[in-house]
C-alpha cells in the first residue's frame, strides 16, 4: 500500500486523540511562587519579631517557624536528633555604660569602640604604617595608620597574634558600624560554662587623632570598660533532613542564618529583611521544592543558623555537633542577602564568595544556577559568612549573595519594602535543578590548588 502525505496526516491526528497512543507529556518543573517568598519575608522581617536578635526569644520564634515549614514539607529530623531544633545556652556580655579610650591619661576625642573582648587593655603603643595584615607587629596595643589596609584582615591578624587592642582610622565603614549598633560595641558570645575565645578589641579614631597618636609611639594607651553584665540564654538552629537513597553517597548542606541585629541600643529595630531573612526564605523554598520531587541519591540537610551576627556562633556550634560526620558533607551552599542585586553583576545573577577556590560555583553555573564570581575579592567575603566555619573543616563551602554591599546593610531600612521579590524568586528558582542534579549524581565539588583555607 502506498501511504500518501494526507494519510500520514490523518493517522497523526488520530494518534493525538487516542489516549493509548498519546505522546507522553513532560511533568512541569517546580515553580517558586513570589507570594510564598513574600509571605516568609513578611513574617521573618515583620515588626513582631523585632529584628530577630541573636540568642533572643525572637530568634527562637524565627527558628520555630522555619522548623514548622520543614516539618510541613515532609522533611525528617536529622540523624541523631529527636526534633527540628538544635539549641544551646550561651553567655553574652553587655557594657553598663560607655568605654573610654585614652593615651597618656587623656581621653581620645572621637574614639569609637567597635569590638570589645570584655577586658580592659593597657599597654605601650606600637605604630604600624603598612598595608598588609601579615606584617602586623606583635604587641599589646597597635595603631594601624594606613587607610588602604583591609580592616577585617587586620582584625583577624591581630587576634591571631594576640594583640589586645587594634586602633584603625575612622572610615565610612566604621561610621556605619557605629550608627548600626547605636554606639554599642560588639561583645563575644560563648558557650555556657566556657570562657570566651581570645579576640582583639577594635577601635577607630578620626584622622587628626590618628596623626597625633602616631607621633607618640611608646605612649601608654588604655581602654577602660564600665561594668560588664553577663546574661545566659539559648540560641537556636533549625535543622531539617531530606534522606537520600544511598547512605554512602554523602550529604549536601543548604544553609542561611535566621538571626539579625534585633533592637539597637537606642531602641531602633533592625528588621533584617535582606540580611538574612532572604537567605532563610531561600532555604525554606529549596526545601519545599526538593522535598516535592523524586527521591535523590544524596541526603540534604537544610539548616538555618542562630547567632551569626554575634560571631557565627550557631554555625560553629553546628560544626562542633554535626548530625552527620563532617566528612560526609559533600558541599555546603550558604545563602545570604539575595533580596537585591548588585549593579556590578550581570542582570539576574548572584555572586559566589571564593568562586575561584573550588569547582563548586562553575559546576552550579553550568547546570543553570545564576551565579558568578565575587566582584569584591578585597572584602574577603568568603571568610565573613557561616560557610567559613565549614570550609575550615575541609568542606567545600561557599556563600551566594545578590548584593553584599547593599545600601540598606545593617540599617533600619533593611525592610520588606526594599526587597526585590522578583529577583529573589528567580534566584531561588535557579538553584533548584542544579542542586537536584548534584544530589542525584556521583559528582563531588573539590578545592582547587591553594583554595582550601588553612585553620
Amino acid at each position: 500500500m502506498t501511504i500518501t502525505r494526507h494519510m500520514i496526516a490523518a493517522l497523526t491526528a488520530l494518534a493525538l486523540v487516542i489516549p493509548g497512543v498519546a505522546p507522553a507529556r513532560q511533568k512541569p518543573r517546580w515553580t517558586v511562587k513570589p507570594e510564598w517568598v513574600l509571605a516568609h519575608e513578611t513574617f521573618l522581617a515583620g515588626p513582631e519579631l523585632q529584628g530577630r536578635g541573636s540568642a533572643t526569644r525572637d530568634e527562637a520564634i524565627a527558628a520555630a517557624y522555619v522548623a514548622a515549614q520543614f516539618r510541613g514539607f515532609g522533611l525528617k529530623t536529622a540523624p541523631g536528633m529527636s526534633g527540628y531544633l538544635q539549641t544551646t545556652n550561651i553567655t553574652r556580655m553587655r557594657l553598663n555604660g560607655r568605654a573610654v579610650l585614652s593615651a597618656g591619661g587623656v581621653p581620645l576625642v572621637g574614639a569609637s569602640l567597635l569590638i570589645a573582648s570584655g577586658q580592659g587593655v593597657r599597654g605601650a603603643l606600637t605604630v604600624f604604617a603598612g598595608d598588609d595584615a601579615k606584617d602586623l607587629p606583635t604587641a599589646d596595643v597597635v595603631l594601624a595608620t594606613s587607610t588602604k589596609a583591609n580592616g577585617f584582615a587586620l582584625l583577624r591578624a591581630a587576634t591571631a597574634k594576640k594583640i589586645k587592642l587594634l586602633i584603625i582610622p575612622e572610615s565610612d565603614l566604621t561610621r556605619a558600624r557605629t550608627a548600626m549598633s547605636g554606639g554599642d560595641p560588639q561583645l563575644p558570645l560563648y558557650a555556657e560554662g566556657a570562657a570566651p575565645a581570645p579576640r582583639a578589641a577594635l577601635a577607630s579614631l578620626p584622622s587628626a587623632a590618628i596623626e597625633k597618636l602616631a607621633a607618640a609611639p611608646g605612649s601608654i594607651v588604655a581602654l577602660a570598660l564600665p561594668e560588664v553584665v553577663l546574661s545566659t540564654g539559648p540560641t537556636t538552629n533549625a535543622v531539617g533532613y531530606l534522606p537520600g537513597t544511598d547512605p554512602k553517597a554523602g550529604v549536601l548542606l543548604l544553609s542561611a542564618h535566621l538571626d539579625h541585629i534585633g533592637v539597637r541600643g537606642d531602641g531602633v529595630v533592625m528588621p533584617g529583611a535582606n540580611d538574612d531573612a532572604s537567605g532563610t526564605t531561600a532555604v525554606i523554598e529549596l526545601a519545599r521544592a526538593l522535598a516535592a520531587g523524586k527521591p535523590m541519591k544524596r541526603g540534604i540537610l537544610f539548616v538555618a543558623y542562630g547567632s551569626e551576627e554575634a560571631g557565627g556562633f550557631g554555625a560553629r556550634y553546628f560544626v562542633d555537633h554535626p548530625p552527620v560526620p563532617l566528612s560526609q558533607i559533600v558541599a555546603n551552599l550558604e545563602i545570604e542577602m539575595i533580596g537585591a542585586q548588585d549593579p556590578k553583576l550581570p542582570k539576574g545573577v548572584m555572586m559566589m564568595t571564593g568562586y575561584d577556590r573550588s569547582t563548586f560555583g562553575e559546576t552550579l553555573k553550568s547546570h543553570g544556577a545564576l551565579v558568578t564570581a565575587d566582584p569584591y575579592p578585597e572584602q574577603n567575603f568568603f571568610q565573613r559568612s557561616d560557610n567559613y566555619a565549614l570550609a575550615l573543616q575541609g568542606v567545600v563551602a561557599h556563600t551566594v549573595s545578590g548584593w553584599a554591599l547593599v545600601p540598606t546593610y545593617h540599617s533600619p531600612n533593611d525592610t520588606v519594602e526594599n526587597i526585590d521579590i522578583g529577583f529573589m524568586t528567580a534566584a531561588i528558582q535557579s538553584l533548584i535543578e542544579p542542586m537536584r542534579w548534584l544530589a542525584s549524581s556521583d559528582y563531588a565539588p573539590s578545592w582547587k590548588p591553594g583554595g582550601k583555607p588553612g585553620k
